[in-house]
């Protein structure tokens, strides 16, 4: 599903990055390969920290602090999206000598519209969007470890409640919580047996490095 990512970047950029005039056309790819960095590293971070919840919350459409869901309107109240605006603008000043406002423009228009896509898509059960599974995110974050999380994701889209004594139609979410946590962990220092510590950054590269 990180490709899935990188081509939403790409679609959103076309409008927030390449017909930008603020960005120098030889910095284009460069400024999207960051954005996607940005996603997939702060989503990464958060599985680590043993946010999944949080993550499940945000693609059902809500959150148990009853910040996400609503669109895009909804996202930007998601301290996870607000997260990942802040550091795309931090790295656009630091790396790409943006002024802030020009930073804050970028960020603004491209992660909330990508973010919005790949919930709507990943949630939908529409074959056109079959490409985007939350299965597969995880998997590609946590070094192949794999679970029914789009069939729990499914179940309670539109409605429902996954908390239920850590139980949830069958699933122990609670031990799959402590296993994305690790596995998140050991993925991002290098230590997954599949994929590797440069999965992602290799993966991005490849996208953008055309």
């Amino acid at each position: 599903m990180l490709d899935q990512i990188a081509q939403l970047v790409k679609q959103y950029g076309e409008g927030a990055v390449v017909a930008n005039t603020d960005v120098p056309d030889d910095q284009n790819n460069a400024v999207m390969a960051e954005a996607t960095k940005t996603v997939t590293s702060g989503l990464q971070n958060v599985m680590a920290g043993g946010g999944l919840q949080n993550i499940l919350d945000m693609f059902k459409g809500n959150s148990q602090d009853g910040q996400g869901g609503g669109g895009i309107a909804g996202l930007l109240k998601n301290p996870m999206v607000t997260m990942m605006i802040g550091h795309f603008i931090s790295k656009l000043t630091t790396k790409f000598n943006m002024s802030p406002a020009q930073a804050s423009n970028v960020a603004n228009q491209l992660i909330p519209n990508v973010m919005n896509d790949m919930v709507t898509k990943t949630a939908s059960t529409e074959s056109a969007d079959s490409a985007f599974n939350i299965d597969d995110l995880v998997g590609s974050l946590t070094g192949g470890k794999n679970f029914n999380l789009q069939g729990m994701l499914e179940q309670f889209t539109g409605g429902g409640n996954s908390s239920n004594g850590g139980q949830s139609g069958g699933f122990d979410l609670q031990d799959i919580i402590s296993q994305v946590t690790q596995g998140a962990q050991e993925k991002k220092s290098g230590k997954a047996t599949e994929g590797g510590g440069g999965g992602i950054a290799d993966m991005i590269q490849g996208f953008f490095g055309k």
